[in-house]
């Protein structure tokens, strides 16, 4: 705890005269803080379940609060001495961009991704089974959507499914994947957990900082 303590003082004081901060105080760009991470930003991009750019992301960047910042760079750190990196595929996210999941987990009839992201399920299941939902743990600025990759070349390691798909495969303590895919699941959930982050049970991806400072606030301050 002292250690986050400190390097978060020093992530303040690194940051402190820079003007290339998000719009919303308490927030920074991982590209700032963390050092050999990789980026992915699916929800910009377009390609997504939803299959388009998703409202609210107008930059390719992915923000965190500063408090979560600090404890990935500690797990950055961590996983550097195992020749391992993070990606990252999400982080903050606008109340906004819950609103669009929203409408198009309502139209039934746009299945165009359904083959990718969630060929066993019904659309009309992914609210029911958690998958979407009203409010998001990422609008309140301490989550993330994350995997690991090769240090020095990349290459993803297999989770045993992609991030965003939609079924049982992605959850933890799946037995529909290999020894060495829970193996490397475990690996980022030990790394994560030590540094003070929590799983989701339906989504090996996805973390949030226990010590949350905004716990009950969602923003919508856009992603640029």
């Amino acid at each position: 705890m002292l250690r986050q303590a400190l390097a978060l003082l020093l992530l303040l004081a690194s940051l402190g005269a820079s003007a290339d901060q998000p719009a919303q105080p308490g927030f920074v760009y991982l590209d700032q803080v963390l050092k050999n991470a990789r980026y992915e930003a699916r929800y910009y991009s377009g390609d997504n379940f939803v299959g388009t750019r998703i409202d609210g992301y107008e930059s390719p960047r992915v923000i965190l609060t500063k408090e979560a910042a600090t404890a990935l760079a500690e797990v950055e750190r961590d996983l550097a001495l195992s020749g391992l990196a993070l990606k990252l595929f999400d982080g903050y996210r606008p109340q906004r961009a819950v609103a669009h999941f929203q409408r198009w987990a309502a139209d039934l009839a746009d299945t165009r991704t359904r083959e990718r992201y969630y060929p066993q399920l019904d659309k009309a299941a992914l609210f029911r089974d958690g998958y979407i939902a009203k409010k998001s743990a990422h609008c309140r600025g301490s989550t993330v959507d994350l995997t690991l990759v090769d240090a020095e070349t990349g290459q993803e390691l297999d989770m045993g499914s992609h991030f965003d798909f939609f079924g049982p495969i992605s959850h933890h303590g799946t037995g529909l994947i290999t020894v060495q895919q829970t193996r490397n699941r475990e690996t980022l959930r030990s790394a994560m957990q030590r540094h003070g982050f929590e799983p989701y049970a339906n989504e090996w991806w996805h973390y949030t900082l226990k010590q949350e400072p905004y716990p009950n606030t969602a923003f919508d301050f856009p992603v640029k």
